[in-house]
């Protein structure tokens, strides 16, 4: 007799200890669930986003862009923003959790949050740290599951600030373009949508050589993302820019 365990008798261990590593394992996801859900109620409602989105257009002297959104800037917008936007709502959280994390340990500002999370960071207060990524995140889940998909985006576009005291989609296309949202041509709406990141350091009236380099890179995202055909995107960047004069409608953000 060498004195080892029976075969027989170590699969019955074997077989209770991955039921209770399973178990543990349940009762893990239940608690991060819980605690999660927990943590959704403590957030504000988001049930008077609109309302706070008009705010802050009537504030500024801006126009409520109105739906349906427009479609090119609305294409553009999310080519760059956000590809994933009208992917199903779970992934689209998990995909902007996971960048937002990885900003935060990093030490940066998480940028590469999802439209909805930006909205949130624009409607509820702007923070610093994990803590107000997580809130961030957390209201952009609540947006999600509240509104549409084109709803959330309409409020984006009406709440975003595009440089040279322009607020909302309205304002810029007319300031910058003197025409409707809906009348942008690709070139104008790749142009526009760049500036939602960093307004003041892509002015096209100012930095024109650095907007051109932005307007690219949003059209070559509308490339990858099957919005545009690789020809009709050169077009677009050669095109010329009817800009006009600012009219400095608003105050800077803050």
């Amino acid at each position: 007799m060498t004195g080892r365990t029976p075969l027989r008798s170590r699969r019955p261990r074997r077989i209770r200890l991955a039921r209770a590593g399973v178990a543990a394992l349940l009762a893990l996801l239940l608690i991060v669930l819980l605690a999660g859900v927990a943590y959704e109620l403590s957030l504000p409602s988001v049930s008077h986003a609109q309302v706070k989105v008009a705010a802050i257009v009537e504030a500024h002297h801006g126009t409520i862009g109105t739906l349906p959104v427009p479609s090119r800037l609305a294409a553009a917008v999310v080519a760059v923003e956000d590809e994933h936007f009208y992917s199903n709502v779970v992934v689209n959280v998990l995909d902007g959790v996971g960048r937002a994390t990885l900003a935060t340990l990093h030490g940066g500002d998480p940028g590469g949050s999802t439209i909805a999370q930006q909205l949130a960071k624009e409607l509820y207060g702007k923070g610093n740290g994990f803590g107000a990524t997580l809130k961030e995140v957390g209201l952009g889940m609540k947006l999600s599951t509240s509104y549409s998909r084109v709803q959330v985006l309409n409020m984006y576009l009406n709440a975003g600030y595009y440089g040279n005291g322009y607020w909302g989609d309205v304002a810029a296309a007319r300031g910058y373009f003197g025409v409707e949202p809906r009348r942008l041509d690709w070139a104008e709406a790749a142009m526009l949508a760049g500036l939602l990141q960093a307004p003041s350091a892509y002015d096209p009236l100012r930095h024109y050589g650095l907007g051109k380099q932005r307007q690219r890179h949003v059209l070559d995202q509308l490339v990858a993302n099957g919005y545009l055909s690789a020809m009709k995107a050169q077009v677009a960047y050669r095109a010329p820019l009817p800009l006009q004069g600012a009219g400095h409608l608003g105050a800077e953000p803050n």
